[in-house]
Formats: structure tokens, sequence, C-alpha cells
């Protein structure tokens, strides 16, 4: 219930912002991963828009980063010598490969292909790996900084000219 009170608030704040800035919804590609919590995520934040919008492409290049064996395990559930948790990883976190998952280096072509392949703004509804990611790529973070930091679920953050800003569902729009 939180994640979708979280979503429809990032929507009215998606929707503050693009009327504060003058930008019109139609004028955006509207991007989704293919995993329901996204999708339904994306559908709640356009609920909180009251004109038509241009029809959402589902990419499976924003799939969240696959852990393999790992998947569905609890941090706690998880050895130091299993797989290290966020807040707790190395520089050589970037490249490690899960058994029968993927790396953020992995997780990072996929991403890079997809920006790539984008013809003007977008809009994108997609997980915290990948939003990590997208700041190592665009803000610079370091990988270590990136495999470390914990994405806010209740923002919307707007990437432009290299440079990302993380606007706080519930804060001014003014600024």
């Amino acid at each position: 219930d939180l994640g979708r009170k979280q979503a429809e608030e990032n929507g009215k704040l998606l929707r503050q912002l693009l009327a504060r800035d003058g930008r019109e919804n139609s004028a955006f590609g509207w991007y989704v991963s293919p995993l329901g919590r996204t999708r339904e995520t994306m559908e709640r934040v356009r609920r909180q828009f009251d004109v038509p919008l241009p029809d959402v492409t589902v990419d499976p290049r924003l799939i969240e980063i696959s852990f393999g064996v790992y998947e569905g395990r609890l941090h706690k559930e998880l050895s130091r010598s299993e797989m290290t948790i966020a807040g707790e990883r190395d520089a050589h976190f970037w490249g490690y490969r899960p058994p029968e998952g993927e790396s953020y280096a992995d997780l990072a072509g996929r991403v890079a292909d997809f920006g790539r392949s984008l013809t003007g703004p977008s809009i994108v509804v997609a997980h915290g790996g990948l939003l990590r990611v997208l700041m190592h790529l665009i803000e610079g973070y370091s990988q270590t900084t990136a495999v470390n930091w914990f994405p806010p679920q209740d923002s919307v953050t707007h990437f432009v000219d290299g440079r990302a800003t993380l606007y706080p569902a519930g804060a001014s729009r003014d600024d």
C-alpha cells in the first residue's frame, strides 16, 4: 500500500513539474520495465494526469538487475560469502555476477543501449538498480557509490545535461 501511495504522489509531482516547466505531456516517450510492479506504478502515475497521454512502451532493457540464485532471499538470509548487500559493497561489486544472474556492468550495458535508442525526452518507470546505474552513467557516481546508494522510491529523478535532480514527492514544486 505504501508503494501504491508513493506512485500516486510521484504522478502528482511529475504532473506539477511538467506544468511548472511548461512541458507538454505528449512531447515525451513513456517507457516502463516489463515487471508487474513497475507497470502498476506507471498506471498509477498516469492516472494523476487529466489529459490524454502517449502510449506506454514496455521495454525489456529496463528490467531490474537479476541476482540469479539469490533472487527472492532477504538480505538477512545471505551470508557475506554469498553476496554482499547494499551499503557494504566494495569496488569489485560492479562486476560481480551471481550464479544465473547479472552484474551491474551487464545492467549498465542494457541501460546504455536503451538510452541510445531514445529519440527525445522520456519518462521512465523502472527499478532501483537501474537508477543506481543511471546515477553512475549520467551523474558520474563512482561504481562503488552507485552500488551502495539507496535510491528513494518516493521521488522523481530528472536527468538533463549530465545532471540529476531528485524531487521528493510532497516537497515544494517551486524550486
